[in-house]
């Protein structure tokens, strides 16, 4: 049964597809970890969403306390935190695709720093801060593997933003007012997916999907079962304070294998008839939109598409050794299964979603 040591635990980015993730798994346990499968009985569970955004949170976890705030505001973090002495804060809200690039700022730094003021002012006792593989860029080839000695070389905006954050995290540990621990996630996927995620899943049954230079390219992922396992490790192991840990699948998987897997599942498992055809593009493609990238993010503009394409050949790996040797972390999902359950949970939440309704 989980046991955090603590009867609250504060979660921001409750509402998004990781914290709803998250909170179920608070809320349900863990199913394929044996450690997690049961819940802690009577733990409150405080999630900050913005306005509008209680129903996401509620429809997870009925039980929980929400809080409307906005991490750029310090008196709202400060709500978020009152009376939390003692507390585990799980910090997964982050700016990801903005309209401009001076939110990836705003939210991602400036907002993790009102957070952790207002978590040091209240006496909680450990954050568990959520980060990215792109403070730490591309893989130089395709057998290269991140870990978490590897310098950083942020990828556009959002990885600067990360790094600054991953900075400003490290010099509270170093205050010794609260412990911390960075997690850094890759690409992670499974229920609760939004939109951009749906599109990607019809891109490859209708034969669209881009797969630029040969598809062998790899990629990390993370289930998010395994995910929480691993946050929740951090939040319990003594020797993880101060530290960085990658949290992914057990093996990074090629753009080939993770189309494939998808196209297989949607025909044979839910009734999707699949073209089984792909959108070839020669590795210069995403050359071009990653130049393209650069000149609109310099201008303090963000397009998502232009940004995903300038990803789509380049290899994000990493290594989950520290994980597994210091927390114990052992993933028990991967990337079938996982996308098994994503789908089962998407067709259960809207059948007809895949036609667009």
């Amino acid at each position: 049964m989980l046991d955090l040591s603590t009867d609250t635990v504060l979660v921001t980015g409750a509402a998004g597809w990781l914290g709803q993730g998250f909170l179920h798994a608070l809320s349900n346990g863990l199913p394929d970890c044996e450690r997690f499968s049961q819940p802690q009985p009577a733990l409150t569970i405080r999630a900050l969403v913005m306005p509008g955004q209680e129903g996401a949170v509620t429809a997870v976890c009925p039980r929980a306390e929400v809080v409307i705030g906005d991490l750029t505001n310090l008196q709202d973090c400060r709500r978020f935190c009152a009376n939390a002495q003692q507390a585990i804060l799980f910090h997964l809200a982050g700016m990801i695709h903005p309209r401009r690039t001076r939110e990836f700022y705003a939210v991602n730094v400036g907002g993790t720093q009102n957070l952790l003021a207002a978590a040091q002012e209240a006496g909680v006792r450990r954050a568990v801060v959520m980060s990215s593989n792109s403070p730490i860029g591309c893989n130089p080839h395709l057998d290269h593997r991140f870990d978490e000695a590897s310098p950083y070389q942020p990828y556009m905006g959002y990885g600067r933003s990360k790094v600054l954050m991953e900075q400003q995290v490290k010099a509270v540990q170093a205050a010794g007012q609260i412990e911390t621990v960075i997690i850094r996630a890759p690409w992670f996927y499974g229920p609760f997916q939004p939109p951009r995620q749906t599109l990607f899943f019809r891109m490859i049954r209708d034969g669209a999907v881009p797969i630029v230079g040969g598809g062998e390219n790899r990629r990390s992922m993370a289930y998010l079962d395994n995910l929480s396992q691993g946050m929740l490790l951090a939040a319990l192991t003594p020797a993880a304070n101060g530290q960085i840990y990658w949290i992914a699948d057990v093996r990074p998987y090629t753009m080939n294998e993770i189309v494939t897997t998808i196209e297989r599942l949607l025909e044979t498992e839910f009734g999707q008839v699949c073209k089984h055809t792909r959108l070839r593009l020669p590795g210069i493609v995403s050359k071009i939109a990653w130049l393209c990238d650069w000149s609109i993010q310099s201008l303090g503009f963000y397009q998502q598409k232009i940004h995903v394409l300038s990803e789509m050949n380049k290899t994000i790996a990493c290594s989950i050794e520290k994980a597994r040797r210091d927390l114990g972390y052992a993933p028990t999902v991967a990337l079938e299964e996982g996308m098994r359950r994503s789908l089962r949970w998407l067709m259960a939440a809207s059948p007809s979603v895949l036609n667009g309704d």
